[in-house]
């Protein structure tokens, strides 16, 4: 380990600097041989490292969309190609070439905090060891060899001897106690990180290369943090306790306020922000408008939360616009297609018929039943004529050879068949 630890050398000087910058300032708080001093110099280093590596992770977050959205693609390749895994991987990494996406991006914070890891360590070690390193001069090692968290020395380790621990002022068993507990719970943190990123922010109807990567290392690391943590120093194992409990409460923001599409935690979010639409008639901040806009645009692509958020405001008279603003508006309403998705400007709209219930078509058939009647009843008799009289052309035409039957069916007054026309009488 120290041999790696070497190799990053040259960031020891900085992150050495920084720990003496925060120790001056708490020492005078807690004073500078104490435990406080020093945890919390660690606790800071870490802090100011995730803020630096904050445009870092907006990145991650952008490339685990693209992927996300790449996710129709994947499907369909691995549909094609379900009997062939080697032309499936072929067709992935060419998909993933063609858009630029990187399914590895997930790692890239992990790695770009290892530099500051491994400086860490070796300046812990070589407090551990009594060397002087970076600007940690004699007195502050000695400050720091004095320090204690919770009974256990800066630099003792689970793996350290009784003597060498005795050697710093402690003893074994709140050594091993505490690095235990710290531990365990940084292989705890590590997992429950995982876990509500594989089963709240994925979309698990399609299953890629890069959800049994996510799946992997929801074990791996648990596993690997518990294995190597025996042989981290203690000051190392509050830095990377903290920053793992800092990447759980970063990933909670963003889960539940810019989820992924198609996962429980973006139907979670749809619901309460259907709540605040329909409460207050307007969407608040960019937050929500980016996501209302970024539904508008997907038209009839969207997913099944997406569709039931739609029409939940069309159902509330609210229709939402294209620049991710919500607006109350029947003209808006109308202006909607069956799915949700807005009509093109200069277009004539097309207003869907309103759906009548069972009673209103019953009634609206019986009407079109009655009318036909009363049209014919009174487009047979002619005005002036008395009910139960004939017109006197229908007398004349009765009194002819063969035409009475033809003239008493046109009236209505015979029933039954008629007999031919003689074609003798024509």
């Amino acid at each position: 380990m120290d041999t790696i630890a070497s190799l990053f050398s040259f960031i020891t000087t900085p992150v050495s600097w920084v720990i003496v910058q925060f120790h001056s300032v708490y020492g005078a708080i807690f004073g500078p041989d104490t435990g406080w001093a020093w945890g919390l110099s660690i606790v800071s280093l870490v802090i100011l490292i995730r803020i630096c590596l904050i445009p870092l992770f907006v990145k991650q977050i952008k490339s685990t969309r693209a992927m996300q959205t790449l996710q129709p693609e994947m499907k369909k390749i691995q549909e094609r190609y379900k009997n062939d895994k080697q032309r499936q991987s072929e067709e992935m990494m060419k998909l993933y070439k063609e858009t630029g996406t990187n399914p590895l991006s997930s790692c890239l914070p992990i790695l770009a905090q290892s530099p500051f890891f491994f400086a860490l360590y070796h300046v812990l070690n070589g407090i551990a060891t009594g060397d002087t390193i970076g600007v940690i001069n004699e007195r502050l090692l000695e400050s720091a060899q004095k320090a204690h968290i919770f009974g256990a020395p800066l630099a003792a380790k689970f793996t350290d001897s009784s003597s060498k621990v005795e050697a710093l002022g402690s003893t074994i068993t709140d050594v091993r106690v505490i690095t235990a507990v710290m531990i365990i719970l940084m292989s705890a943190s590590q997992f429950f990180t995982q876990r509500q990123l594989m089963t709240k922010n994925v979309d698990t109807t399609v299953k890629t290369p890069f959800m049994q990567q996510q799946k992997m290392l929801m074990y791996v690391f648990p596993v690997m943090f518990a294995v190597f943590g025996i042989n981290f120093p203690v000051g190392v194992l509050v830095y990377w306790l903290t920053t793992n409990v800092w990447t759980m409460g970063q990933q909670m923001y963003v889960i539940r306020n810019n989820p992924t599409p198609g996962s429980k935690a973006q139907a979670a979010y749809l619901e309460r922000l259907h709540k605040h639409v329909t409460e207050h008639g307007k969407t608040r901040g960019r937050g929500q408008k980016a996501i209302v806009k970024a539904i508008v645009a997907k038209g009839r692509d969207r997913n099944e939360f997406e569709r039931k958020f739609i029409n939940g405001l069309n159902k509330a008279g609210l229709a939402a616009q294209a620049d991710g603003t919500v607006v109350k508006s029947d003209a808006a309403v109308a202006a909607q297609t069956e799915d949700g998705a807005p009509v093109a400007t200069g277009t004539p709209k097309r207003q869907q018929p309103k759906r009548q219930s069972k009673s209103q078509r019953q009634t609206t058939k019986a009407v079109g039943e009655a009318e036909p009647k009363t049209s014919l009843t009174k487009s047979d008799e002619p005005e002036g004529t008395k009910p139960g009289t004939q017109p006197a052309a229908a007398k004349k035409s009765a009194q002819k050879p063969g035409g009475g039957g033809r003239s008493k069916a046109q009236s209505g007054q015979r029933k039954g068949p008629q007999r031919p026309k003689s074609p003798s009488k024509k």
